[in-house]
């Protein structure tokens, strides 16, 4: 395997909108041994992840210019949600915002504020979940966007 399929599979994506929470998430990443890239909104972070085509992918709900709902609609309807491990890392943790985030093809959801060894143990997780998941959309209520 060469070095650039080996980076690319510890290779993350963060999208989200706060920058302290970007530095910490990304900071805490690499400390751990992963090659972290971020995003500030969701329009940025398609782009990002068209690009860098990341192992995985955390991702915040409540975003400017396309939020985190947004951005698992367009990667399932390109079929990037089936490629990409998606966590959703949230203020935002009511059922049915969970239950949205599932619908649409996200592999776990953690609410903020998280511990770092949730984070880690989360992420380790989720870099093992590669196993393709079609997302639920359409089904019940809850695929509605």
């Amino acid at each position: 395997m060469s070095a650039t399929a080996s980076s690319t599979r510890r290779r993350i994506l963060v999208v989200d909108d706060e920058p302290m929470v970007l530095e910490l998430i990304t900071t805490r990443l690499e400390l751990a041994g992963y090659e972290a890239y971020y995003a500030r909104n969701g329009r940025e972070g398609l782009a990002r992840l068209a690009e860098l085509r990341p192992a995985a992918l955390i991702l915040d709900i409540n975003m400017p210019e396309l939020d985190g709902f947004g951005v698992m609609l367009e990667m399932a309807q390109s079929g990037m949600i089936l490629s990409t491990p998606t966590m959703v890392l949230t203020a935002r943790n009511q059922t049915s915002d969970i239950r949205h985030a599932m619908t649409l093809g996200a592999r776990d959801f953690l609410a903020k504020p998280f511990r770092d060894d949730q984070l880690l143990a989360r992420v380790a997780r989720l870099m093992r979940s590669h196993r393709p998941r079609p997302p639920l959309l359409g089904t019940g209520a809850g695929g509605k966007v």
